[in-house]
C-alpha cells in the first residue's frame, strides 16, 4: 500500500493499521484497533469527549457516509518514552451538499495491548479566513486595534 509523508514514521501496531484502515474506509478493520473502553479526551472541546468503541464505529461511520471522498493523512509521528504514539495528521474530503472540509491537528494514543486505549484529541477545522496572527493575539489578549486598551 503506497503511504503519504509521516505513516512510515508510526510504529507497527494498531496506530498505524487504524490510519491505513481509515485511508481506505475500511470501518470493521479500523474499529478493530480500539479496546471496548476507549477513551476519547478533547480537552479544547470538554463536552466533545467520549467511551466506548462503539462510538468510534458511529463517528467514523458517519464521516465516511457524508464525506466519501474523505482522505486521512498522517504528517508526522513519534513514539514518547511512555510508550504513547504522538501523531500530526489531517483530513480533507466534500461533504454530499459540495462543501469541501478540512481539518488538521494532533492525536495522542495510548495502548493496552496491541490495542488503542485511549487518545488525546486535538483535531480541528482549518480556517483560512479568520485573520492573521495580530488579530487573533488581539483576540486572546482583548487588546483593541494597535494595542490600544479597550
Amino acid at each position: 500500500m503506497d503511504t503519504p509523508a509521516g505513516v512510515d514514521r508510526l510504529p507497527d501496531g494498531p496506530v498505524r493499521r487504524m490510519f491505513q484502515a481509515a485511508r481506505t474506509h475500511d470501518l470493521d478493520a479500523m474499529v478493530a484497533e480500539f479496546v471496548e473502553d476507549y477513551v476519547n479526551t478533547t480537552p479544547n472541546h470538554p463536552a466533545r469527549s467520549f467511551t466506548g468503541r462503539a462510538q468510534v464505529r458511529s463517528n467514523w461511520s458517519a464521516l465516511f457516509a457524508g464525506i466519501p471522498d474523505l482522505q486521512v493523512e498522517v504528517r508526522d509521528a513519534a513514539t514518547g518514552a511512555d510508550g504513547k504514539v504522538w501523531v500530526e495528521w489531517e483530513s480533507h474530503g466534500t461533504r454530499r451538499d459540495g462543501l469541501a472540509v478540512e481539518q488538521a491537528g494532533v492525536a495522542i494514543f495510548s495502548l493496552r495491548g496491541d490495542r488503542l486505549s485511549a487518545a488525546r484529541f486535538y483535531l480541528e477545522p482549518v480556517e483560512r479566513d479568520t485573520g492573521d496572527v495580530n488579530a487573533a493575539v488581539r483576540s486572546v489578549a482583548g487588546a483593541g486595534p494597535e494595542g490600544s486598551r479597550p
